[in-house]
């Protein structure tokens, strides 16, 4: 091969390593993603919830070490295993349900280590209308092939921390602790 070639290779080569570097889409599967939160009950005993349906959308951009996350919960689907204290949080001075059928996530900011790997996730969560910033921080994250889809599938375990009383649910403080701590386990599926 003659020598005045080498450039146009390298140049196609990089061309190549840019275009492995463009974001890459997940649709977070619903089967695979919950989130629940933990709450002080008169400094006894832990109050733990979930919400049974949400969905959303995930990018990153491993090279450039950035990403966006796109999260709707629809909160009328919380559940505590106890079906009267469920209906008492959805009632208006709580989660108020009726008037606040979802609640949102969305973060820009997504943090890397220098391997590459997923820290932390920060954006803001809207709840009864009003937006509470909200760190996410990765207890773990990683990618496999899933065998049965032959997909590509990342998620990971993820915890933050926010005040019940930023959402206008003050409802029994100091009683019930004002600190929520978020558990939320999340895969999504490359598009």
């Amino acid at each position: 091969m003659p020598w005045r070639y080498l450039p146009l290779l390298a140049l196609g080569f990089s061309l190549l390593g840019a275009a492995r570097a463009e974001p890459v889409g997940y649709r977070l599967d619903p089967t695979h993603t919950s989130v629940t939160w933990e709450v002080l009950h008169f400094g006894t005993s832990t109050l733990r919830g979930r919400f049974a349906s949400l969905g959303g959308d995930v990018e990153i951009d491993r090279a450039a070490r950035r990403g966006r996350v796109a999260v709707e919960i629809d909160v009328r689907t919380l559940q505590t295993g106890v079906p009267v204290f469920d209906a008492r949080l959805r009632e208006r001075d709580l989660f108020a349900t009726a008037d606040h059928p979802a609640a949102w996530f969305v973060a820009e900011r997504l943090e890397f280590d220098a391997a590459g790997h997923l820290q932390t996730v920060t954006g803001e969560l809207t709840l009864k209308g009003r937006s509470i910033g909200l760190t996410l921080r990765a207890v773990r994250f990683g990618c496999y092939t899933n065998p049965l889809w032959r997909k590509e599938v990342c998620g990971g375990d993820f915890e933050g921390r926010l005040r019940r009383s930023d959402a206008g649910m003050d409802v029994a403080l100091p009683f019930v602790a004002d600190e929520v701590v978020l558990r939320v386990q999340a895969e999504g599926v490359r598009q």
